[in-house]
């Protein structure tokens, strides 16, 4: 029996958090032959119908009633919990994130629907993580680029999920393999969005069991001390032991068979061969852990900390391959450290000032350990704090005054703001610029609304004046007013006035006429004016014929 021999240990928590109801749900079964686990978060606002529940016994019932370790499979037991979510949809529509395992007990397949996750972590380091079905995932995945999902405010913006109306489309890896000691951490949003992936890969460090790597990212997560903790689950299967495959096909022990008696025959060159290939191995791991800690050490140095911690995670994940002790210490405290300033620059953001100096005094702690890393800048940090809070409080103001529809004296308070972050290289500059650009255009917005006004007594004065019949004063008019709409580009309103412009043009056309007609006559006009005179009298001959 393959569970027989094997050794997978499973633990779990799944908690309500800040919340009443716990919409997170998490179970699993373990067969002869196969196993299944299932964590999945209910994304619906139903209060007797727990989704996530429904979801998951769902997916079980169907695994056990025919237990398949296949693509195929996994996809008949998504479809299932799809199509029982869509049925029960009575009062509002079910919705859920999931993530399914399955495994014979030497590979895995791995399924989602959501953003509920799966990481695999083999000898401390993260080996696989499932992709969510997010806007944020496929955005990253378009700049190709590292965007930092579990903070994007698509992240929970998803393209694919349970209950969708439409087509529902899961995504289903491929049979991956499992070793010894391997580690499968199953995660809702609740833990993932707070928790990173290096303090999971850290968190595993001397551990045995998996209940003690629950407890301890729970703690980890619960240390963040936030306001509103969501629903989290956190289901852990340590792999102690893997089933070994016994194949009996004759072509593979005619290979191997084949690959001993050339072993044999080259066994001296083969040696120095392997030998030669691990001293290389080991060369270039070598001084790709020192690239990317001296490139972190740059970073670290222009403040750029996100950039550096990624750095001194790879350079340290090199040092473990290596199996270099001193190194590996020595990148997990630089990386612990640049945690700590980050999480201190957090909490400054956010207004928790005690907190932010607290995780800067321990960063100082830290890196004396390693001869003062980093204690120029955590210094500065702490020393300018009185700065922040004044920063602090002139972003509270100018909230203010915005709220109160006082734009001007906004701008004034946030470019104040920020001139004062720029300063001190304080690290919520960028969220004070956004300030500023949105009080712009508030203030913008306003003075377009302002000007449409004139412009629209402007063009009521013009009608006033066409009523009256002064017809030039209300082309004065309706072109000032004209002017202004173009100027805020409401073209309607602009053709509109082309047209009252014409209309008075036509109107006064015929009044221009009469007045030219009984203008002073100059010396040609003279001369017409007697010619249609004496027109007009008969001549001699004419009153002679009319005499007889």
């Amino acid at each position: 029996m393959r569970r027989e021999n094997s050794n997978f240990k499973t633990n779990f928590l799944s908690e309500a958090g800040s919340f009443l109801q716990n919409k997170d749900y998490f179970a699993y079964t373990e067969l002869d032959d196969i196993a299944c686990w299932v964590a999945v978060k209910g994304l619906d606002t139903d209060q007797e119908i727990n989704s996530a529940e429904v979801a998951v016994k769902a997916v079980l019932e169907k695994f056990m009633e025919k237990p398949s370790f296949s693509k195929r499979g996994m996809k008949k037991y998504l479809k299932n919990a799809q199509h029982i979510l869509q049925a029960q949809s009575l009062r509002v529509r079910l919705k859920a994130s999931i993530v399914v395992v399955i495994s014979d007990y030497s590979k895995m397949i791995v399924g989602v629907a959501g953003n509920s996750r799966l990481y695999h972590f083999r000898n401390g380091t993260l080996s696989y993580k499932s992709v969510d079905q997010s806007l944020a995932q496929e955005m990253a995945a378009e700049r190709n680029s590292a965007i930092e999902i579990s903070q994007h405010e698509e992240r929970s913006n998803l393209l694919n999920y349970l209950g969708k109306p439409n087509e529902f489309k899961p995504s289903i890896s491929k049979k991956m393999k499992l070793m010894d000691g391997d580690v499968l951490l199953l995660a809702t949003p609740g833990l993932w969005e707070d928790v990173s992936e290096i303090e999971m890969a850290d968190a595993l460090e001397g551990l045995k069991e998996p209940e003690q790597y629950t407890d301890l990212l729970e703690e980890i997560l619960l240390s963040r001390q936030k306001k509103i903790v969501n629903n989290y689950t956190i289901a852990a299967v340590f792999i102690n032991k893997v089933y070994q495959e016994t194949n009996k096909k004759t072509m593979k022990y005619i290979k191997m068979a084949a690959a001993a008696l050339l072993a044999i025959l080259i066994i001296g060159g083969g040696t120095l061969f392997y030998q030669a290939k691990q001293v290389k191995k080991m060369a270039e791991l070598t001084t790709e852990m020192r690239d990317h800690e001296k490139t972190g050490n740059l970073y670290f140095e222009d403040a750029n900390y996100d950039g550096a911690l990624l750095e001194y995670s790879e350079g340290r994940n090199a040092a473990k391959k290596l199996k270099d002790p001193v190194h590996r210490n020595l990148l997990a405290k630089k990386l612990r450290i640049t945690q700590l300033i980050l999480d201190g620059d957090k909490s400054a953001e956010t207004g928790e000032f005690s907190k932010a100096v607290e995780n800067y005094e321990k960063a100082n702690k830290e890196g004396k350990l390693i001869n003062n890393f980093g204690k120029e800048a955590i210094d500065q940090k702490i020393a300018n704090m009185d700065s922040v809070v004044a920063i602090a409080e002139g972003i509270k103001d100018g909230d203010f005054k915005f709220e109160a529809e006082d734009y001007n004296g906004a701008l004034k308070v946030y470019q104040k703001a920020r001139k004062n972050a720029l300063e001190i290289s304080f690290s919520g500059e960028a969220q004070i610029k956004q300030k500023i650009e949105e009080t712009e255009e508030k203030i913008k917005e306003l003075e377009k609304a302002q000007k449409e006004l004139r412009a629209e007594g402007l063009e009521k004065s013009g009608d006033q004046s066409y009523a009256r019949q002064d017809y030039l004063k209300a082309i004065e008019t309706y072109t000032l007013a004209q002017e202004i709409y173009q100027e805020t580009e409401l073209l309607a309103k602009v053709l509109g006035l082309e047209r009252k412009i014409m209309n008075a043009n036509d109107k006064l056309a015929p009044a221009f006429q009469g007045q030219a007609a009984e203008a002073v006559p100059n010396e040609e006009g003279t001369a017409m004016d007697e010619g249609m005179a004496a027109a007009e009298q008969p001549s001699t001959s004419e009153a002679m014929k009319e005499g007889k």
